[in-house]
């Protein structure tokens, strides 16, 4: 593996949205990867405690994994008394994110639009993979982080998936990428249950991001506090806006999007 440091930088992974490019829920036709890019010292000494905090607040124990479907669709632990309880727990997680430092790195395929003919991987999730690591090729370069190993954590989701996604990583990682260099990144994959304070956030993150692309027309609170966590094009003098093909790429790209 090319480099030997430790990188300042820890990423967690998370979809939303089946990757498959033949089949299309008309509810939901698209498809979400995220990566929430975390400066480690933060993450540790920070967003950790506040998540785990709510946690002990809220159900008096930290043994909760925080998944998006299941508190949209008030399942489990997540059956709230009432509305108001729901809405309050669902503010305070919001505020977590809203306060926490990462940078967001997201791609959205948009299925309605993909000319299947045209690409040669069917597979959604490996174009939007594709997508975000060229923009964290160019986050760490702004950051000064490209030479050091950096460690990206992915949640499983199947034997015959995991397999694909890591043969497409490393395809990826060996110089098949847009500088055609080797790329000292390191794929962790994680058990659906391990509480991982980074998963559960990029879990929570993914879904706003499609909303907000199918109903733009909506207000959408949790993806107005997302924008200011998209890696820009123009530094922090222009966080919320010039992210549209820097942190946030769209797929097939929207014609006002601006090329790289």
């Amino acid at each position: 593996m090319a480099g030997n440091l430790t990188n300042k930088f820890i990423v967690y992974v998370d979809e939303s949205g089946d990757h498959s490019l033949d089949q299309i829920d008309k509810e939901y036709p698209i498809f979400v990867l995220a990566l929430c890019v975390f400066y480690q010292k933060n993450y540790i000494e920070n967003v950790v405690s506040n998540v785990e905090k709510l946690k002990f607040e809220k159900f008096g124990h930290d043994i909760i994994v925080l998944h998006e479907r299941e508190i949209r669709r008030d399942l489990g632990v997540f059956k709230f008394k009432d509305k108001d309880d729901k809405n309050r727990f669902i503010s305070s997680l919001t505020n977590i994110i809203e306060d926490s430092n990462f940078i967001l790195i997201a791609s959205v395929i948009d299925k309605r639009a993909v000319d299947i003919n045209a690409i040669d991987d069917r597979n959604a999730y490996h174009i939007a993979l594709n997508d975000c690591i060229e923009s964290l090729i160019d986050l760490l370069d702004e950051k000064e982080q490209q030479k050091t190993n950096l460690h990206i954590v992915f949640e499983r989701r199947g034997a015959k998936e995991d397999k694909e996604l890591e043969l497409e990583f490393r395809r990826i990682c060996s110089g098949r990428n847009k500088r055609n260099i080797k790329l000292p990144y390191e794929i962790i994959f994680a058990d659906k249950k391990v509480n991982s304070t980074g998963l559960q956030l990029a879990d929570l993150v993914a879904r706003p991001i499609g909303i907000n692309h199918l109903r733009p027309e909506k207000n959408n609170r949790a993806f107005n506090v997302l924008k200011k966590k998209f890696f820009c094009n123009g530094g922090r003098q222009n966080v919320g806006k010039n992210f549209i093909g820097y942190g946030l790429n769209i797929f097939p790209p929207q014609k006002s999007e601006k090329p790289r």
